[in-house]
């Protein structure tokens, strides 16, 4: 059961202060519905609520660390007595560390950000989806993941596996959610105009220590000048700001996929290509035997299909424009 119709319908979203998280809530104030901004950073929350004020949009702060499960049941409780029913969950917090090679992760990296990125999802989960099946109204759940979870980033495997976590999680959510009135989606996007790295130094316990302020995604620096005597033509600087798109047209997108009820929620066609190598790769390991097991064939075909083709896969509907 898609949830096509928005105006009036409450959005519960996490991370909310700033960044992505901001941008969509913003496109749920647009698109006339409830927001319940969700955050640890009490400051930043008020300092997001002004807009909405300002719109004079229908709103509610709600102070939250993800990673706490009873202060989760309790903030959904908190949305429920303002709005009543939630109809949109936004699973969107989540933190960087900085970008090293996996051995050289501290166990302190290495529970902060999983507790936020991928904990912080489950909890979302499973505070809000018994609730939105006994609502029986039409519900979604957006996960939000990365491009770095579905091809990595070199050096980032705690960033990258927390991604790719919440990814399989949805993908499974959705399936286990057929035939309910909830549906699930991924929303993973490629460069988006935030300030991911900053949050995330603000809102690491200071119990785990370690708390350099280190860009986790920093793009890299230029490369240096090399003098043209060497036979080489020096390479103007890149701007990268260029390649990322603003947070309020990724929240945009984001309504727009669950009002399709689409499985995947992209941003970026650039990242296509990577994808595709990515999976053209995964099917040339596959052995290719010169004769094939009639009963595995028929075991793997019969009741244990699931084991070898999940139908969410088919139900994604090609987007407006979709990269071939």
């Amino acid at each position: 059961m898609a949830l096509k119709e928005l105006k009036g319908k409450t959005a519960f979203v996490t991370g909310a202060a700033s960044g992505i998280g901001q941008g969509i809530a913003r496109a749920c104030g647009n698109a006339g519905m409830n927001v319940i901004l969700v955050d640890l950073r009490a400051k930043a929350l008020d300092e997001a609520a002004v807009w909405f004020a300002e719109k004079g949009y229908p709103h509610h702060t709600i102070e939250l660390d993800v990673t706490d499960r009873a202060a989760y049941a309790k903030a959904a409780d908190n949305a429920e007595a303002k709005f009543g029913k939630v109809h949109l969950l936004v699973n969107n917090a989540g933190v960087e560390v900085p970008m090293v090679p996996l051995w050289k992760s501290t166990y302190d990296d290495i529970d902060f950000i999983t507790g936020v990125n991928i904990h912080g999802v489950l909890n979302g989960i499973v505070t809000f989806v018994p609730r939105m099946l006994n609502y029986g109204e039409a519900a979604h759940v957006v996960n939000t993941s990365s491009q770095s979870g579905l091809s990595v980033v070199p050096g980032a495997t705690l960033y990258n596996l927390t991604k790719a976590a919440v990814a399989a999680m949805t993908e499974t959510l959705k399936g286990d959610l057929k035939g309910t009135n909830v549906d699930a989606s991924v929303f993973a996007p490629g460069p988006v105009e935030g300030n991911l790295s900053k949050t995330s130094y603000e809102v690491r316990p200071a119990s785990l220590g370690n708390k350099a302020e280190v860009p986790a995604f920093a793009p890299p620096p230029p490369p240096a000048e090399v003098s043209p005597t060497a036979g080489f033509t020096p390479q103007p600087t890149l701007d990268f700001s260029k390649a990322t798109i603003t947070a309020l047209e990724a929240g945009e997108r984001v309504l727009n996929g669950v009002q399709r009820g689409d499985l995947y929620i992209f941003t970026h066609p650039e990242f296509a290509p990577g994808i595709k190598n990515k999976y053209e790769a995964m099917l040339r390991a596959y052995p290719a035997e010169t004769k094939i097991d009639p009963v595995r064939t028929q075991i793997f075909e019969g009741f244990f299909s699931f084991l070898t083709q999940n139908p969410v896969y088919a139900e994604q509907k090609p987007v407006p424009g979709f990269y071939k």
